[in-house]
């Protein structure tokens, strides 16, 4: 569930308490819950399109961080400022692409191995770039186990920050098995309702089971994942499907 929006509470219940409830409770609270009709970010794109178009830059930085938060990527905010650039205006979206730089792309580069938030007992590792096309969000890969001659079992501890998850993939010739260590997630089979996952938690991905798993929307989450055979990677977890959990 979203977290409850209170900003217009804090800054004018006081002042205009009718305008904070309607900000807070009607607005970000029985609009953008509707999510059988549009999802969180679907809204926050139509929402920050809005304000762009009307250069409205006092409130595109709290939206900016409200669509980061639901979801959408550096690639995809940046692929909605160029286009609106061609209609709301060019120096529009300059000054949008400043203030977005400052959420997506300084954000990004203060994640270290130091700071990034470590959910599980192992190290949360790097950014797991070599699979990045294959999830929704940000997910990080630590390889604690590499294959040799005598060894031919990987395992790797992988994080998913909050509302990462994986696309429905298939192992062939092969299995995985899933040693929840942090945080909360899910694991979904095909054609089967979702598994909440909490520490402690084993799930098995058998051979030629389509399944997917990640993180909740308002936790990290860490497994280690021992995985044999080879993986076919498919459609990803719409934001509809998801956010029925």
């Amino acid at each position: 569930m979203r977290k409850k929006q209170t900003a217009g509470q804090e800054q004018l219940g006081h002042f205009a308490p009718q305008f904070a409830h309607l900000n807070d409770d009607v607005l970000f609270g029985e609009v953008w819950d509707k999510e059988d009709e549009l999802s969180s970010r679907d809204r926050s794109l139509i929402t920050i399109a809005a304000l762009i178009a009307m250069g409205n830059t006092e409130q595109i930085k709290a939206h900016f961080q409200i669509g980061k938060n639901n979801g959408i990527t550096q690639e995809e905010i940046v692929a909605e400022i160029t286009h609106l650039a061609f209609y709301v205006g060019w120096p529009k979206a300059w000054s949008t692409f400043n203030r977005a730089k400052k959420i997506w792309q300084e954000e990004e580069n203060k994640v270290t191995e130091k700071n990034i938030e470590q959910p599980g007992v192992f190290a949360t590792g790097h950014k797991n770039d070599a699979y990045a096309k294959y999830f929704i969000g940000q997910s990080y890969n630590n390889t604690l186990v590499t294959p040799t001659e005598d060894v031919s079992v990987p395992v790797a501890n992988v994080t998913f920050e909050p509302g990462c998850r994986n696309n429905w993939h298939i192992h062939h010739h092969g299995s995985q098995i899933l040693l929840v260590t942090g945080g909360e997630g899910w694991y979904q089979e095909e054609s089967k309702a979702a598994q909440l996952l909490k520490p402690g938690d084993v799930m098995i991905a058998h051979d030629g089971v389509k399944h997917w798993h990640g993180a909740t929307k308002n936790s990290w989450f860490s497994h280690l994942a021992i995985t044999t055979g080879e993986s076919e990677w498919l459609e990803s977890v719409t934001d509809q499907e998801y956010s029925k959990l």
